[in-house]
């Protein structure tokens, strides 16, 4: 962090303040007199002026050669986000509105990752991105053995989570399914919730059928559970209306930022529920130069975690966009919590 974000005086962060906020609301660069206007200060003019022209020199503004107006810098935005903003909540009833919304979908992955773009998308007013849940540790929840020949049996094994593998054992001596299912029955009683570390000190209590069974299991695990990555995303259409976004290089640039593959990853480096603002891509994305982006972790940590986060122009309402992040993380790890964790 720059440490002269630390060295505005109280006017100055005023005055930055309401320019941020002018800008994300018209696009248009902000006069001194607007800022007089809107500001409630008891300054003149000519000390506006003065205080812009050193938020600028110190690097908070910059001065389009086609306006007398100042917007905010790279910088300028990381201070406002850093130091100005404050904590920012949804508005109570958008907040209930979305949680029935979520309470109304089913546990399936596919429909409430969906949903969660939907709802970003809408409430940040930018493009939405949510990838799946993916398994720490890929953990029994279910297992079932079903007789296909005289001496086939086909093991089926649930992951938490829903993911399913399948196997076939060969049996020395012919079982009913009868006996089959009261053998799932024990060892779910057993092992389920259980990944291969959980499993392998109770394998001593197991023997004969059962101990083939588990040590296929161990095998199924150790290929571990396939992973989903799909990413799911909504709202584009709304962002490319931007200004920004009117020219085609400017509009490729933000299709091209949406599709770049590392950047749920790097919520992931983060704990579940903290939530990151990049701005400008902060040098590590060329395709984000003219653009910001909120990220979370969502999940259980250390058990089953995905990424959220919602991209649009550096000109993004910042306290929307990181409350809206914030919210629907916490009930994607709710989500998370009741699917994989039952």
């Amino acid at each position: 962090m720059d440490e002269e974000q630390f060295d505005l005086s109280q006017r100055q962060q005023a005055i930055l303040n309401l320019i941020v906020h002018n800008y994300v609301a018209t696009a248009a660069p902000v006069s001194s007199k607007a800022v007089l206007e809107s500001s409630g200060l008891y300054l003149s003019s000519a000390t506006i002026r003065n205080e812009m022209a050193v938020l600028e020199e110190l690097g908070y503004l910059m001065h389009p050669h086609t306006s007398a107006g100042r917007i905010p810098t790279d910088k300028g935005y990381r201070y406002f986000v850093e130091r100005l903003l404050g904590d920012v909540e949804l508005p109570t009833d958008e907040k209930n509105t979305i949680r029935h919304q979520f309470h109304q979908a089913k546990l399936e992955v596919a429909q409430w990752m969906q949903l969660a773009a939907v709802v970003l998308a809408r409430s940040a007013r930018a493009v939405a991105l949510v990838s799946a849940p993916q398994l720490d540790q890929p953990r029994v929840r279910h297992i079932e053995l079903i007789s296909t020949q005289s001496h086939l049996v086909l093991l089926i094994l649930v992951f938490q989570g829903g993911t399913v593998r399948q196997s076939v054992l060969t049996l020395k001596e012919p079982m009913s399914q009868q006996i089959l299912s009261q053998v799932a029955a024990k060892l779910n009683g057993r092992f389920a919730g259980l990944d291969a570390q959980g499993i392998r000190p109770k394998l001593g209590d197991v023997f004969d059928f059962e101990a083939d069974v588990m040590n296929l299991v161990l095998e199924l695990i150790a290929d571990g559970a396939p992973p989903n990555r799909d990413v799911y995303r909504d709202g584009l259409t709304e962002v490319l209306r931007q200004p920004e976004f009117t020219s085609q290089n400017d509009a490729r640039a933000l299709v091209d930022a949406m599709e770049e593959p590392d950047l749920l990853k790097y919520a992931m480096t983060s704990r579940v529920g903290t939530v990151q603002v990049l701005i400008g891509g902060e040098g590590r994305w060329r395709e984000l130069s003219s653009c910001s982006m909120v990220l979370a972790r969502y999940g259980v940590e250390g058990f089953a975690t995905g990424a959220l986060g919602v991209l649009g122009p550096i000109r993004m309402p910042y306290g929307r966009a990181i409350s809206a992040v914030k919210y629907v993380a916490d009930l994607m790890s709710d989500l998370v919590s009741d699917l994989y964790m039952e």
